[in-house]
């Protein structure tokens, strides 16, 4: 696999601060010799560049897919900070997605396909390509459009 920061360089994507925790609990919480289990990160990066509403009545699809991105970027920063080096991931074993939207907004896979696509062309299809579920709620934390948890192997 090449390298992650070689990547995010070519792609011009620089990874923010690790966001600030919104209640008590461990942003990275290591299980077993190598599993990392990531408490959920919504889409403000710490810059003004957050993303609130809801799907199918405030944002639009493409709206959301710029939050789910956001909030993988947000991963990846707990990430980078908790390994010390994203080059550690073997693979993303696991995506649980929630994003708010109207009871008749249905394209919840398609928001989190934002996030998705993302980790895929970073870590490759092998790597990047996890078992995912994606919800539909009916709000989130400060009204965010999205919420991302991931599970993660190490090397």
């Amino acid at each position: 696999m090449r390298d992650v920061y070689e990547i995010l360089k070519e792609k011009g994507v620089t990874l923010p601060q690790p966001p600030a925790k919104g209640g008590v609990y461990t942003p990275v919480q290591e299980f077993g010799e190598k599993f990392l289990y990531c408490s959920g990160c919504g889409p403000d990066l710490g810059d003004g560049n957050n993303i609130t509403g809801k799907l199918g009545k405030d944002l639009n699809l493409e709206e959301g897919q710029k939050a789910a991105y956001n909030c993988m970027l947000n991963l990846l920063a707990n990430l980078n900070e908790k390994t010390g080096d994203l080059n550690r991931i073997k693979r993303f074993v696991k995506v649980l997605a929630f994003v708010n939207s109207t009871d008749e907004f249905g394209m919840q896979p398609q928001v989190v396909n934002g996030g998705s696509n993302f980790i895929s062309e970073i870590f490759g299809k092998e790597a990047g390509l996890p078992a995912r579920s994606a919800i539909g709620v009916n709000t989130l934390p400060g009204g965010i459009a999205c919420e991302i948890e991931v599970l993660v192997e190490l090397k």
